[in-house]
């Protein structure tokens, strides 16, 4: 049309929505006058002169604001969506499970830059398998995000609930049943909390374990909001590397101790449990999830592109058998093209294999 343009922009969250502000305006050959800064309420203005027919906006360098780098948007994103969605819903704060991994760690970290650490609190409960380095790092998170933080065990509900089982279970080996237990007692303990209480329980399961269905339904998926159901393992890490190097919202530098990056993942729900016995390397996992669900990658185009036919298969196959589960999970920030019951559906019941 060649004129320009002011483009006026919502901030916050919507459910799993989050508008990112940054409102702009363009002169009529495209060249920006103001842009505001993103996830950030604001009222910048814009000066209007019209010369010789034509209208142009005055620039003041001061109101164009830098862009941000992906990460810091992408965690501006989160604590944004986090405190609206928390705020806007009128619950009085936030409660998770802190078990010394990476995931609960991020999430902690969101939540307090989200709502301050006196509106957030964690709770470890650890299982039979629980090792000591998870103890000790959840414990240390919780002091250097100055949150509340309690120990509840589980190991005497599980026992009581294999006791109970006994008889129905004789001469069973133990498998999967017996680690959704405890991942199921945690979930009771902490919807109990949340009910007694009022606070909302934050699930921590990442956007790798939502396509594979390596997460319990009514254990660990239990709670009312999933922050980084939309973030991939690799981008965990990479975030988690990012605000211990940056503290945008003044609530501590450095909060995650770095053991808790640099230690193999683990549900530890059995003894000298991987999260790699189960699933291939993140590396290969997110690389190969991005492919096929952002960019419509065949099988054929997979192989073709070097992974490995049988973790094409087992992936994929993981993915078309845990939808019913994501299905039944909670909503969270929605971050990328291909965000879980948003942007991807497929049928729970099909005989699809591509």
């Amino acid at each position: 049309t060649g004129l320009p343009l002011i483009y006026a922009h919502l901030v916050g969250g919507q459910d799993e929505v989050v508008f990112d502000g940054a409102s702009f305006a363009l002169q009529a050959d495209g060249t920006v006058a103001m842009q505001a800064e993103g996830f950030k309420e604001n009222l910048p203005s814009v000066q209007v002169q019209r010369a010789q027919g034509a209208i142009n906006f005055v620039v003041d360098a001061a109101a164009i604001a830098a862009p941000s780098e992906p990460l810091a948007q992408l965690w501006h994103a989160l604590v944004l969506g986090v405190r609206d969605y928390v705020g806007k819903n009128g619950f009085p704060g936030i409660l998770l499970g802190l078990s010394g991994g990476i995931d609960s760690a991020l999430v902690l970290a969101i939540a307090v830059d989200a709502l301050g650490a006196a509106n957030v609190r964690s709770v470890m409960m650890p299982s039979p398998y629980t090792a000591d380095t998870s103890w000790i790092d959840a414990r240390d998170m919780a002091q250097r995000m100055n949150v509340r933080y309690d120990e509840i065990s589980i190991v005497p509900e599980f026992e009581a609930f294999k006791a109970s089982l006994a008889a129905e279970f004789k001469g069973l080996p133990e498998d999967t049943t017996e680690e959704n237990i405890q991942a199921r007692i945690r979930g009771v303990i902490l919807m109990a909390l949340s009910n007694k209480f009022g606070s909302i329980v934050l699930t921590t399961g990442n956007k790798s374990e939502m396509a594979t269905g390596y997460c319990t339904l009514y254990g660990d998926m239990a709670g009312g909001f999933a922050p980084i159901k939309d973030v991939a393992k690799t981008t965990v890490f990479a975030l988690a590397r990012w605000r211990n190097a940056h503290d945008p919202y003044g609530t501590g530098t450095d909060p995650i101790p770095d053991r808790i990056i640099t230690r193999p993942p683990s549900a530890e729900l059995r003894p000298d449990q991987k999260d790699e016995d189960s699933l291939p390397p993140y590396e290969v996992l997110d690389a190969l999830l991005r492919q096929y669900l952002e960019h419509n990658a065949s099988p054929a185009q997979l192989e073709a592109a070097g992974y490995a036919p049988e973790v094409v298969a087992k992936t994929l196959r993981l993915l078309r058998l845990s939808e019913y589960k994501r299905r039944q999970g909670p909503g969270g920030p929605r971050l990328s093209p291909t965000a879980f019951a948003r942007d991807w559906q497929i049928p729970m019941t099909h005989r699809f294999t591509g």
